[in-house]
Formats: structure tokens, sequence, C-alpha cells
């Protein structure tokens, strides 16, 4: 507490004016000095508690001799550090003494050292030029044995790869597979400065590899020759071994060469003596049921050929897939490999051609088929030329064709194969349109007259049945949907169109109604044939048109017919010369006059009683009795039409003159009286 913060008591207790100044000096500047005493410092609290742990009583006689107690024992407290720190300097001199020794032993192993390493320096030198010189050698070492053990070739491997009393097993194909990389990083050494030895080793390794590779390919064709022709199932062994000889496609090429024309032979023998029960050559007989022997048509005869080449075809692919499609890519990468290596081989303008496993598989198989193609065009031409049915020849074309399309899928679209299956094809189709010709030729040469009824003549009938027939063998054949109809027009053309134009040939010379009659009998049986297929529309809608046309002339006849029967044709050609306001002049026309109105009033009613029946009779020689229902009809209710013109003008013609003699008593005679009968009647009459 300092002297600011004194009580007002204190404060004048301390003022030199209290008290008159009777108290000394001393006292007040002890009082000051102990108020002024901040009992917050830490050194004063720190004595404090030290007296207080001390257990020192607070009495006169203890405040007295406390400094004297105090001071006495700071002195025995520094007699004793001088003491202990007397101990610590001797033990210091001790240690100075021993380090100094120490000083003295290492300057004498310092000077030993120092000339030791001067008369060893020379020979440390000497080691580690040495020891450099080892490392280097050994390096070299390394670098010759690997050099040895990557690029040369032991003579064992040498006798693996052209020895032909070595098997061809694993132990080949490894040695080869390592002469190619051997030979591959030759590359390496002639891009160094010294090209002698890069050169000498591909020289040795390109023999090695020549003399590997014709034993490779000397070995698959012996294997070929041994081969089950009968089952040509390419085992595992060849597989891999034309794998790594399409890296020489030459000798790939020569392989495939001669297995296919080893497959052609026997697929040849094959097809033979399917067709005759015996091999080629031989009297021997087989348990297989010959071709030839058991087709009962010509038909059954062909589609068996070409079913038998179907079968055949389908197991080639099946034998041969597993090389060319599941190894295809291994065989690509070989060919390639090869072309890279032997440029020169390499036929001008296929740079950028690329092995294709499915097409190498269809060229293969459409090779192994040779022979059995030439074979079955003979037969099947034979067939074709030996029989002069156009329905037959168009059936075997459309089989031809349906084997051309299947063949298309297993052999492609550049198959000879289906070079020869289209040819035979268009001589089957140049067959029936000859033989058609030659028909329509004999039909035009002969005398043909109209049947009595006015049916279809005989040879319309005759090409009905043969077109309904060629219909059906198109419906089964696999034409796409949208050119199928095209694709029929020209058989139309050939077996439809002459013997309608024949039809209409004979209609000539006839008159109507029995023209319309005849016409129109053969144009529906036309049509009734060709409706009852998709593919002839456009056809069947030719048709309706004519049949219209003909189905026109027919109701106008019978319009006629009811026009003339009933006696309303004069009324109507009269009145068809008036216009429609010129109604004076109707009384005046000599149809209208009262006796000839009479008379044909008269001749309608006997008319009407039979006049559907009569009329029905014109057209009992048209075949579609609906057709001629509705035709009747159709002139039927045209008369009526005219009848109710008629009628008009007569009730028109009397009010007329009703009115003009209005003012008059006496009773004037109607048409209408004359001519009672009314339109309802007459559509009721002949209903």
């Amino acid at each position: 507490m300092d002297y600011n913060g004194l009580s007002t008591s204190t404060a004048a207790l301390l003022s030199p004016s209290v008290g008159g100044g009777t108290r000394s000096s001393a006292l007040s500047n002890k009082l000051i000095s102990v108020l002024s005493t901040s009992y917050a410092d830490l050194e004063i609290r720190d004595a404090l508690e030290i007296l207080d742990a001390r257990g020192i009583a607070n009495t006169q006689e203890t405040r007295r001799h406390l400094r004297l107690d105090v001071q006495r024992e700071v002195i025995d407290c520094n007699a004793q550090i001088v003491e202990e720190f007397g101990q610590v300097a001797e033990q210091l001199k001790r240690i100075g003494s021993t380090v100094a020794s120490l000083q003295n032993c290492c300057k004498d192993m310092r000077q030993h050292i120092s000339m030791a390493h001067l008369e060893t320096a020379p020979i440390l030198d000497e080691a580690s030029s040495l020891m450099g010189q080892q490392n280097q050698v050994d390096t070299k070492q390394k670098l010759l044995d690997a050099f040895v053990a990557h690029f040369t070739i032991s003579n064992e491997e040498l006798t693996l790869l052209t020895s032909s009393a070595e098997p061809l097993d694993d132990r080949f194909f490894r040695s080869l597979s390592r002469i190619q990389k051997v030979h591959k990083d030759c590359q390496v050494l002639l891009g160094s400065e010294n090209q002698r030895l890069g050169l000498e080793i591909m020289g040795q390794s390109s023999k090695t590899l020549n003399g590997a590779f014709q034993r490779l390919y000397r070995w698959v064709q012996r294997e070929f020759r041994t081969l089950d022709l009968e089952n040509p199932q390419i085992s595992s062994p060849i597989r891999r071994a034309l794998r790594v000889l399409a890296e020489r496609p030459s000798l790939f090429e020569s392989c495939l060469d001669a297995f296919a024309e080893a497959r052609e032979q026997v697929l040849s023998d094959s097809f033979y003596k399917a067709l005759t029960g015996s091999a080629t050559g031989t009297e021997q007989k087989t348990s297989t049921k010959p071709i030839e022997l058991f087709a009962y048509d010509p038909l059954r005869y062909v589609g068996d050929m070409l079913a038998w080449a179907h079968s055949a075809t389908v197991s080639e692919r099946e034998a041969l897939e597993v090389l060319f499609v599941c190894e295809g890519d291994e065989i690509a990468r070989g060919i390639q490999a090869g072309r890279d290596t032997e440029p020169w081989l390499r036929a001008e303008g296929d740079e950028g051609e690329t092995f294709d496993g499915r097409k190498a598989l269809e060229q293969l198989v459409n090779r192994n088929l040779a022979g059995v193609a030439r074979v079955a065009r003979q037969r099947i031409e034979q067939v074709i030329h030996g029989h002069e049915d156009p329905i037959l020849a168009y059936k075997l074309a459309n089989l031809t064709n349906f084997y051309r399309l299947t063949f298309a899928r297993l052999l492609g679209n550049e198959s000879s194969f289906l070079d020869t299956l289209a040819t035979i094809e268009e001589s089957a189709m140049r067959q029936f349109r000859a033989t058609m010709r030659d028909n329509v030729t004999t039909i035009n040469g002969d005398l043909v007259l109209v049947p009595a009824d006015f049916a279809p003549p005989e040879f319309l009938q005759e090409a009905l049945e043969q077109l309904e027939a060629l219909m059906k063998s198109y419906d089964s054949t696999l034409t796409p949907e949208s050119s199928r109809e095209g694709n029929f027009q020209p058989i139309l053309v050939e077996a439809l169109d002459p013997f309608v134009e024949g039809c209409y040939n004979l209609a000539t010379h006839l008159k109507d109604p029995v023209k319309s009659i005849f016409v129109l009998n053969c144009l529906m049986a036309t049509k009734s044939s060709l409706s009852k297929f998709s593919f002839t529309s456009e056809k069947v809608t030719e048709l309706n048109e004519m049949v219209e046309l003909h189905a026109e002339k027919l109701a106008e006849y019978q319009h006629a017919f009811f026009l003339h029967a009933s006696g309303l044709h004069p009324l109507i050609t009269t009145l068809a010369t008036l216009s429609d306001d010129d109604v004076q002049s109707v009384s005046s026309m000599e149809p209208f006059q009262a006796q000839a109105l009479t008379l044909a009033s008269q001749k309608l009613d006997d008319f009407l009683p039979s006049a559907l029946s009569d009329a029905t009779e014109h057209l009992k020689r048209l075949q579609n009795l609906k057709m001629a229902q509705e035709l009747t009809e159709e002139g039927a209710g045209r008369f009526c039409e005219d009848f109710e013109f008629v009628e008009r003008k007569i009730l028109a013609v009397d009010e007329f003159e009703a009115q003009k003699h209005v003012d008059e008593e006496e009773e004037v005679v109607t048409l209408r009286s004359l001519f009672p009968r009314t339109s309802g009647e007459i559509r009721v009459l002949l209903s």
C-alpha cells in the first residue's frame, strides 16, 4: 500500500501539523516505510512462507535475533559451498592432467598414422586401379555371356530345326521362335558402327530359318498326305504348324493348294459314288442308295444332288473353321509378318490387304467343291434340256435359286460355285421361256373356236393351271418380299399375257353382249387364279380395270334392253332433243300423242312382269352369277332413273296444260292418265 492510498486518519497522524510536531521524525519515517511496503511483492511473500514453514514464534526475543540467525545460516551455507567447490577444483585438476596425457597420446598416434598413410598410399592406388579393371572385365564378361546366350545357336537347336530325324514337337517350335527373335534382334547390331557381326549372325539365322521352314513345309505336306481326307479334322499339331508356316506366305499357300487338290478329288469321288453307288473307276458297290436310281423324278434328282453338295459344304466348313476362324488372327499376324519380311513376294495392288480368315475359309471350301460343281452342272443341264415341260424347267430354276441363296451364306457372294448355280438357273429359265413360246406358237397355229357356253377356252384353262403351279413354286422361294412382285413380272409376260391376248383375238369375231361375256369369263378366271398370291397384286389391279371396262359395257347393254323392251326409248330420245325448260313443246311431239303414249304404256305393262328374268337371260352365260345380277340391277337402276325423268316431264306438261285451260269447263285429257305408271311402282317391280 503506497502513501497515496493511506486512510484519512493515518494521513492526519503523519501530517507535521498534527500534535504540534511532538513526535520525532524517526518514528514517522519508520511508519511510512512499514506502511508503504506492498505485501503483494513475491520476495516478501516467499520470506513470510519460509518463516511460517520454520514455525518461528512471533515473540520479541525471536524478532530481536531473527536477523542474526538468518545471517548465521547464510554464512554456514556459504562455507559449505566453498568447501564443496574446493573438492570440485581438485577433481578438475586431475581431469586436466589426464586430458593432457591423452592429447600427447593422440598426437603420437597421428604421427604414426601419417607415416603409415604415406607408406600405403601407392599400394591403395594400385589396388583401386586393379579393382576398377576387375569390374570392367566382369561387366564385359557378363555382356559377352549374355550376347553368346542370346545370339548364338547351339548344335542341339540346329539339329532340332534342320534334321528330319528329329520329331516336330514343342522343342522345335521353341527353337524356331528363338531363332526368329535372334534374326529380328540383329537389326540392333546393324545399327552399330561395326556391322560385320550383325551381318554374319543375320546370314546364319536366315539360313537356319529357311531350313526350318522348309522342314516344316515338308512335314505339313507329309501330314496332309496321311490325313484322313474322308473326315478332314485338322489336328492340333497341323494347325500349329500352319499358324507358324503362315509367316512364309508362299509355303502356306502351297500347302493349302495341295490340300485343296486332294479334297477336290475326294469330294468328286464321293459325289460320283453318291450318284451311281460305286467309286470312280471301280465296280465296287456301296450300301448307300444311288441318287440316279432312287430319285423318282427330275426335280427330286436335282434336289438330291444339290442337297448332297450342301451337306458336303457344311462338313467342309465345320472341319476347316477351327483353323481359319478360331485361329485366324494368329494366321493373319503370321502372314503380315511374312509380307513385311519378304516384300518382294507381295503381289501388286495388295499392299493394304489384310488376311481375312472367313474369306480364306470360303475360298478354300469353294476350291474343294470345284469338281462337284462340274459334275453337278453337267447332270442338271442334261435334265433341263431333256424335258420340255415348262413347269419342270421353272421349278428347277427356283430350286437352283434357293440353293444359290443358301450357298451364298456359306461361301460368300464371290464363289465360283455360286456362278455355276447361276448359270444352271439361267439355263433353266431359257428352257422355260423357249417351251412357253413353243406352246403359244402351237396355239396360234391351231384353229381354236370360242366354246358354245362362252367359257374360258381350254388353252387358257391349261395355261392357268400351269401358272398356278409356277406361282406355288415361286411362293416357296427365298426371294425378298420387296422384290417378289417385280421378279415375277417376266413370268407373267411369258406364261399369261400371250394366252389372255389369244382370248381377245377370239373375241374380235363376236358381238355384244356375248363378246363382253366371253372376255369377262376369261378375265375372271385369270383373276381368280392370280388372287391367291400376294406377289401378283399389280397384275390383279390391271385385270380389275379390264373387268370394269367390259362390265360397264354389259351394264349399258342391259340398260338399253330395258329402254327398248319397255317402249321407253322413243320418249327418252324425244325428250333428249328438248331443253329442260321447254315444257310446251312436249305435248306436240309424236311419241307423246294420245295414241302413241297409250301404246307405250301398254307395252310397259306387258314388259314389267318378266323384265328381270328376260334381262338376266342375256347374261346367263356369264359364269360369275353375282356379277350378272349386279349388272342387271345396274341396268335396271339406270332405267328407273330414265323413267323418273320421263315422269317429271309428263307431270310438268300436265301442270302447264292445266294452268293454260284453267278457265275452260271442258275436261282436258292429261298425259298422266294415258301413262299412269309411277316411278315407285317401277322400282318395286324391278327390285
